[in-house]
């Protein structure tokens, strides 16, 4: 993998998050995998200190995959809420994954299960729960 920036992951997301990892199905296992190496590499802080401008849980988000030239723009969700979730995806997803604890502007090349990786940049951060002082959403 070539790039990879530092992230920052807040604690409680991170607690969640391996929660999601330690009860991952087969099915899920190439993306727990890549999100328990975030977990490791990330520096884990708490809610009150997220900066403005990090990838959050729950947070809506512009990025960019630069490897297909498209843009989007998606509600970073734990799996339960995708269903309730208009523009939702998934940090189970591989692409969501990747997005965890980026900050606007960085880039990251993410593995996708097929063996190719796609390289995501963060383009905005619409709605972040801790800038709206939602600590524990």
């Amino acid at each position: 993998m070539s790039s990879r920036p530092p992230i920052i992951i807040n604690r409680l997301d991170a607690e969640r998050l391996q929660r999601l990892i330690d009860d991952a199905s087969d099915k899920d296992l190439f993306v727990a995998e890549a999100l328990e190496e975030e977990l490791e590499r990330g520096e884990v802080i708490d809610p009150e200190e997220i900066p403005e401008d990090v990838v959050s849980m729950n947070s809506r988000v512009q990025f960019t995959d630069l490897t297909r030239n498209r843009q989007m723009i998606r509600t970073l969700v734990y799996p339960h809420a995708l269903a309730t979730t208009e523009d939702g995806i998934s940090v189970m997803a591989p692409v969501g994954a990747g997005l965890i604890g980026l900050r606007i502007g960085d880039v990251i090349d993410w593995p996708l299960p097929d063996g190719h990786e796609v390289q995501l940049r963060v383009d905005a951060i619409f709605w972040q729960p801790e800038r709206e002082k939602q600590f524990h959403r």
